[in-house]
């Protein structure tokens, strides 16, 4: 495994990068630092150098096996590319939750790096794994830690314990966590706003929500698979699994608004004769109320093609309840399921 395997990714001032050889030196003088490790559970003080080399190896065994991603938080000093410090998201086997932890050089304490570099992960692995929440848990004593996670959005969900290795023993510690709504930031677009469907003087929607109509297709190849699209990064919901389609623009009918959606997000053509209404979804948002009609899609011209750099799948109707969706899609999965 080389560095190649996983692209970096980006925030405004670092770059989180696999860790490679070399890497260790720099790495190991940084944690070998008292008032580094003594909140980390699972580090050892002092650390021997050659542990460096270890874990560096032991990182690129387990994001190979898609347990963890452990990821070198780097930053730019002049022209000079520096260490910073790690994050890494860890997989609970047993749930769909990764743990989110994180150390930086005390040299860099106090520049809002580890928000920035904690944040940016934890983004990255809703959109990108098989999670639904991220968990995290910090030492009691430990404030300046429990800040970086509320600020990446993680809420504190009670108290527990957890052995240090440098301390020698079990101590207390809070939990936190959250999920796609609760962690946000400068990677996230801002939800739609609703655009009322009704005429001016019509009733409002109920409890005076604005509703929000959106179609979706599902669209059928010859095998009888339905397609899903994962939403990427940057999207709300990101790595969740949905039915193509999206909002439909004022003057536009549903049809007109599918066939340009499905153009847009996957480069086909779609004649309004080939879409079939099957059923509707209705969705209470929070803000806005949403109504969802889905039609059915058998043929179409052109090669399917990710526009928007989204994960394509075409899945059995049986097994479309093995994804992860939106509130709004899961209601027509029995539908489909049932009629195909």
């Amino acid at each position: 495994m080389t560095q190649s395997d996983f692209a970096p990714l980006r925030t405004e001032r670092l770059t989180l990068r696999p860790l490679g050889p070399a890497d260790a030196a720099e790495l190991h003088r940084l944690i070998n630092d008292w008032d580094v490790v003594r909140w980390l559970s699972r580090v050892p003080f002092p650390y021997p150098r050659e542990l460096a080399d270890e874990w560096i190896e032991s990182t690129h065994r387990q994001r190979a096996a898609g347990e963890a991603w452990h990821l070198a938080i780097v930053g730019q000093e002049g022209d000079k590319e520096v260490l910073v410090g790690c994050v890494g998201l860890m997989r609970q086997a047993e749930t769909r939750h990764a743990e989110l932890g994180y150390w930086v050089g005390r040299r860099y304490w106090g520049h809002g790096v580890a928000a920035e570099a904690a944040g940016r992960l934890a983004r990255w692995g809703l959109a990108n794994l098989d999670i639904d929440r991220i968990v995290a848990s910090v030492l009691d004593e430990n404030d300046r830690s429990a800040g970086v996670l509320r600020r990446v959005g993680l809420k504190e969900s009670g108290t527990g314990e957890a052995h240090f290795l440098a301390r020698g023993g079990r101590l207390p510690v809070r939990l936190f966590e959250g999920g796609r709504e609760e962690i946000a930031g400068p990677f996230t677009e801002p939800e739609p706003r609703p655009a009322p469907i009704a005429a001016a003087d019509a009733a409002p929607a109920a409890e005076g929500k604005p509703l929000l109509l959106v179609a979706a297709c599902a669209l059928v190849d010859i095998d009888g698979r339905v397609l899903l699209a994962r939403r990427p990064e940057g999207k709300p919901m990101a790595g969740l699994w949905e039915f193509p389609g999206g909002k439909v623009e004022p003057g536009e009918t549903v049809e007109e608004a599918l066939i340009r959606e499905l153009k847009e997000e996957l480069a086909i053509d779609v004649s309004a004769a080939c879409l079939a209404p099957f059923t509707f979804a209705s969705h209470d948002a929070g803000r806005f109320q949403l109504l969802m009609p889905l039609y059915l899609c058998r043929r179409w011209q052109g090669t399917l093609t990710a526009t928007e750099g989204q994960q394509l799948a075409w899945v059995r109707p049986n097994k479309l309840s093995d994804y992860a969706m939106p509130p709004a899609d899961k209601p027509l999965v029995a539908m489909l399921r049932d009629f195909l």
